[in-house]
């Protein structure tokens, strides 16, 4: 359990910027536009190999205290009780204010070790933006301008000598063998919800607003002696309707998360069907070769008609994916759950199967055997063999002769002949052609004077008969 440092204050103060400059990435979202962070984020700081702790990052907390600023003001007071060290993050251009006072209010009321933490203070005069802050009583005033890393090693110097050696905080390790399950979807079809409802707390802000979630928020789990890691993601939305830079920043990220995971489940609101915008994610999980799962959300509130009416739309909307697996479910009553991690565990196991080269062999002979190429002018395509070329999607290399002119038909049916035989559920199969080609084309074969006197002899020999 690593220490937990919380970055606390109102919005647009830089916190999600001083999180970028603490973990070195950047997986917090910045933008100018006041509270774009939402939910939770953790990262971890490395100081070294024995030093480091967890910092966690908020969004901020304003004076309106209903609809998703509560939420947001409820995520950050839920990030500072559990923390070991508060920063409290204060503007230097801006100076002391109301907001600011009621926010140290509470934190008093906390009782946690609180530093304060004065951004932005490049530009300013730094002895009068102290004076001014002295009000609030703290004995130590650290000054940072995280956008220019000014003032970052005082501020570690400082976290260190306050954290204790043993925080409340656990470290996101990079297990290979933690299933790594993004959750993706048009905006507000029920995303955070059931990423809750499965990690059985308010981890993520859900809301009826179409864009609540705007940053991949990722949370490991154990569920059932097995690990994983949940992803959820901002909804995506068709190109044409994405206008915003803060909206852009979050399909990026979304789009990360999509080519970072092993299974995407891809949420279907059963109320409005398969649409255009459904049809876009979709692409985006087909273009990264993600396994793939499709989870009709909502599913409790239908009627028999409507859950009929649903399910032919799916079939005819989602036939070009038929091996993805449907399941329906309801994120708000956690009904469906046991069969959507079961539609997970079998599209991962298929989606990371490892194949040895005599089996993908045998596979690839029998399917010739049971239905060889069709002939194309005059000429069959042969395959010689094949071998792995990958997981995630399953890869095949197949090496042959007149690849090139072999029917898109026959391609299909060669996966669908895989698929088949090794039970590949859930995921995309690739194959990829290989044409072998002649090492002695273009080349003349140079006789020796040895061979050259032979041919003569041979000549003089055949016209002497």
């Amino acid at each position: 359990m690593l220490p937990l440092v919380a970055l606390v204050g109102r919005p647009n103060v830089g916190k999600s910027t001083i999180f970028n400059a603490l973990t070195r990435t950047r997986d917090a979202l910045v933008h100018d536009q006041p509270g774009v962070t939402r939910d939770r984020n953790y990262g971890v700081c490395r100081l070294d190999e024995d030093n480091h702790f967890l910092v966690v990052d908020t969004g901020g907390i304003s004076e309106d205290e209903e609809g998703l600023a509560g939420a947001t003001a409820d995520q950050a007071r839920a990030a500072a009780a559990e923390a070991d060290l508060i920063l409290f993050v204060v503007d230097a251009r801006d100076g002391t204010s109301a907001l600011d006072d009621e926010i140290l209010s509470w934190l008093r009321k906390l009782s946690r070790p609180t530093l304060l933490l004065i951004n932005k203070i490049d530009g300013t005069h730094e002895d009068t933006v102290r004076s001014e802050f002295a009000r609030y009583g703290f004995s130590e005033m650290l000054t940072v301008s995280a956008a220019h890393r000014q003032g970052l090693d005082d501020l570690l110097e400082e976290v260190v000598q306050r954290l204790p050696e043993e925080g409340s905080g656990e470290e996101m390790v990079n297990d290979p063998n933690r299933m790594r399950i993004a959750f993706v979807g048009r905006p507000n079809v029920g995303k955070s919800t059931l990423v809750n409802r499965i990690l059985g707390e308010e981890r993520m802000i859900a809301s009826e607003v179409p864009g609540t979630t705007r940053d991949s928020i990722s949370v490991d789990l154990e569920r059932d002696g097995r690990e994983y890691r949940l992803i959820d993601t901002a909804g995506l939305r068709r190109k044409a309707r994405v206008e915003e830079v803060v909206e852009k920043f979050s399909v990026i990220k979304t789009l990360q998360a999509i080519e970072q995971c092993q299974v995407a489940v891809l949420m279907l609101d059963a109320t409005e069907g398969v649409t255009d915008q459904d049809a876009s994610v979709l692409g985006a999980v087909l273009d990264a070769g993600r396994a793939l799962v499709v989870a009709i959300n909502k599913w409790d509130g239908l009627t028999d008609y409507q859950r009929e009416q649903a399910e032919t739309l799916v079939s005819r909307k989602l036939g070009f994916v038929p091996w993805a697996e449907t399941v329906r479910i309801s994120a708000k009553h956690g009904s469906g759950l046991r069969e959507l991690f079961r539609a997970i565990h079998q599209a991962h196991a298929s989606a990371t199967h490892e194949f040895s080269t005599s089996e993908v062999n045998k596979a690839l002979e029998i399917a010739y055997e049971t239905n060889p190429p069709p002939a194309i002018r005059g000429h069959v395509s042969k395959l010689r063999y094949v071998h792995p070329g990958g997981s995630n999607p399953p890869t095949f290399i197949v090496h042959g002769t007149r690849l090139k002119d072999l029917p898109e038909s026959y391609k299909r049916y060669l996966e669908n002949f895989f698929r088949k035989r090794f039970k590949l559920i859930g995921t995309p199969v690739q194959f990829i052609f290989r044409e072998g080609t002649n090492p002695y084309e273009g080349k003349k074969n140079v006789l020796s004077e040895r061979q050259i006197a032979k041919k003569k002899r041979l000549i003089k020999h055949v016209k002497g008969r």
